[in-house]
């Protein structure tokens, strides 16, 4: 089949989108606004874009009417934000962070998670979060009905047991976001394809 975005709504072409580019990371923004409340929510149009320096990319959603969700604003007015990341045991609480709170009512208070300071950036982090990512916004660029925030990772937070040698990462296991509304995965089941040089390739085909 042959679908061509042109002949159809918005809505439609981000369901379908949504459905086949995945499993995709969920970004689990900490933000804060003017007034120092702080703000909670996951965004998984997110992914790694650059790794020197290290940058991430995340897609935040215009609301219906046009404006600024919270996160989009406080990243474009404080310049900082933190991106954790979710793991299973965090999944509920990452589900409650998503419930459309008013401005003034903090996402993580209701999740009942908690926070700690981080080292380079005024924003804090979840110290319940295996990994987080304290980002410098890099560049915003309006796209479409989104916003799209480029933000230079300026310190790692990393679980001990999670770190081998040489900053090999072992055991980490977020959860990917699938199709919407409501599809997720685990990343448990894994498998390792070394990658081969053109004259192993080669010597293949001889």
């Amino acid at each position: 089949m042959q679908i061509d975005p042109a002949q159809h709504t918005g809505i439609e072409n981000y369901l379908l989108l949504s459905s086949l580019v995945m499993p995709r990371p969920i970004a689990w923004i900490t933000s804060i606004n003017a007034a120092g409340m702080l703000n909670l929510a996951p965004f998984s149009f997110f992914n790694i874009v650059s790794g020197h320096p290290p940058y991430v990319l995340v897609s935040v959603g215009l609301r219906q009417d046009g404006s600024l969700k919270d996160t989009a604003r406080n990243i474009e007015s404080g310049g900082q934000f933190v991106v954790n990341l979710v793991t299973e045991e965090l999944l509920n609480a990452m589900n409650v962070s998503a419930v459309d709170f008013p401005p003034d009512e903090s996402e993580i208070t209701a999740a009942e998670l908690r926070c700690v300071p981080s080292v380079h950036v005024a924003v804090p982090r979840l110290q319940e979060a295996q990994v987080s990512l304290e980002c410098t916004l890099h560049k915003a660029e309006p796209l479409g009905t989104n916003r799209l925030y480029i933000g230079q990772v300026v310190m790692f937070h990393v679980a001990d047991p999670l770190i081998g040698p040489r900053l090999r990462v072992q055991g980490f296991a977020p959860i990917g976001r699938l199709g919407v509304p409501s599809a997720y995965c685990r990343t448990t089941d894994r498998f390792e394809l070394p990658r081969i040089s053109y004259a192993d390739w080669h010597k293949r085909g001889s």
